[in-house]
């Protein structure tokens, strides 16, 4: 028998005669050593420790993996794309927090090592319509592992159901004392309905480095925020490029749902390091809610990132008390390059605002806290350096720019998160 004959043979005895062996590798589809099994069925015949490779093509499948493997694209020849079941999404997992129905394409729970490469989960035709159940790419939920060089698309709902609050590309989560462990690196993440990379609630710690995470642009789909990081989760945001999240119907006097390109919402002590952030209506912003007692966005970092086009509000607003922001190159704000706001309750007090550089704003800085501490920036072409409030306006600045100034004079805008 020639090799790829007895390569074949053995790859399908591992998925009709049981649980392979921890250790061994399944590869599923129609290349060298592939089966004609479907990726489902070679993780449900895997032990602990397989590595499961896919070969290139189409899969229409939906995902559960609840048991430490890894999952592999091989990369030769194409890629190993997971779409939707001809018959569409269908739920299969519920939000721990807010009772969401999800239809996941990878469902990963209840496991600590399991690890996707080289994959693309693309979510175009899911056949879900209205807001009653939640696209969403890859799903970890109580679930620990690592997402490296993944492509994640298209996960969102038909145009005729704007407004609908859901569609993520990736989703960490964690609940009922659960934890979830999850670094994505070097993933491309677009075309999303809500957000692009998500790690929510206690017990969660996501690491998002070296990702491409783009919005759909001007949109009436959804208040988008590029990555977030949320509601008592932790975790860091590093080396990655996040654009075009844009809420196509949002303006000055709309306060509740603008887009941010990063997120912090509620969780403290979060790093947001040598970021790039362009094109949004925050850039990144750090919110403290009182309506979730006991959580806040305090003590965060902020550093070396660059932050440019801005529309409506800050390039870096901090909602939250305690966070350091240092070394950041804001471009182009239409509010301000660095806002320290009070508006979200006692907040925007005692941060460290040191050597930013700020080109062109109304307000470089805007100080709406105190005991703040603001050192060694360097201010280009802004209508003022450091102002005191919550808003600016001023003669020098274009109509649109005072229209907007002068209606958020009542307060500042928020962003809307994904719970």
């Amino acid at each position: 028998m020639a090799l790829k004959g007895i390569v074949s043979a053995a790859a399908m005895l591992l998925l009709t005669t049981g649980p392979a062996l921890a250790g061994t590798t399944i590869v599923v589809g129609n290349c060298p050593g592939g089966t004609n099994e479907t990726i489902q069925e070679a993780i449900n015949a895997a032990s602990p420790g397989t590595l499961i490779k896919v070969c290139p093509g189409a899969y229409a499948e939906q995902l559960e993996i609840n048991k430490n493997v890894s999952l592999e694209g091989i990369a030769d020849n194409g890629a190993a794309i997971i779409v939707p079941p001809n018959t569409g999404l269908a739920q299969n997992a519920t939000s721990l927090s807010s009772g969401e129905l999800i239809a996941a394409q990878i469902f990963v729970h209840d496991a600590t090592a399991v690890h996707l490469k080289n994959l693309t989960v693309d979510g175009a035709n899911n056949q879900i319509s209205g807001c009653s159940l939640d696209p969403i790419g890859i799903f970890y939920q109580n679930a620990s592992g690592t997402v490296t060089g993944v492509a994640l698309r298209n996960q969102k709902l038909a145009p005729s159901d704007a407004g609908c609050q859901g569609g993520l590309g990736l989703y960490v989560q964690s609940g009922k004392s659960g934890q979830s462990v999850v670094t994505v690196t070097d993933s491309s993440v677009h075309d999303y309905q809500k957000n692009g990379i998500t790690g929510n609630d206690p017990g969660t710690r996501l690491i998002a480095r070296g990702n491409l995470v783009r919005g759909q642009g001007p949109t009436n789909g959804a208040a988008e925020n590029g990555i977030q990081i949320g509601f008592g989760a932790t975790g860091l945001v590093e080396d990655n490029v996040v654009i075009d999240d844009i809420w196509a119907p949002d303006t000055s006097s709309d306060t509740g749902d603008a887009a941010a390109g990063i997120l912090v919402y509620d969780s403290a002590d979060v790093k947001t390091v040598n970021n790039v952030v362009g094109n949004t209506q925050f850039g990144i912003v750090y919110v403290t809610d009182t309506s979730f007692p006991g959580l806040s966005a305090d003590g965060g970092t902020i550093a070396s990132n660059t932050v440019l086009g801005t529309s409506i509000f800050d390039g870096i607003d901090i909602c939250s008390n305690h966070n350091s922001v240092t070394h950041n190159v804001v471009y182009d704000s239409d509010e301000s390059g660095i806002h320290l706001d009070s508006s979200c309750g006692t907040t925007g007090n005692d941060n460290h605002v040191l050597r930013n550089t700020i080109n062109e704003a109304c307000a470089a800085i805007l100080d709406g806290g105190s005991g703040n501490v603001t050192s060694g920036n360097v201010f280009l072409n802004d209508v003022y350096t450091i102002l005191t409030g919550n808003t600016c306006s001023s003669p020098l600045m274009s109509s649109a720019q005072q229209a907007t100034a002068s209606v958020l004079s009542g307060g500042s805008g928020h962003p809307h998160p994904y719970r």
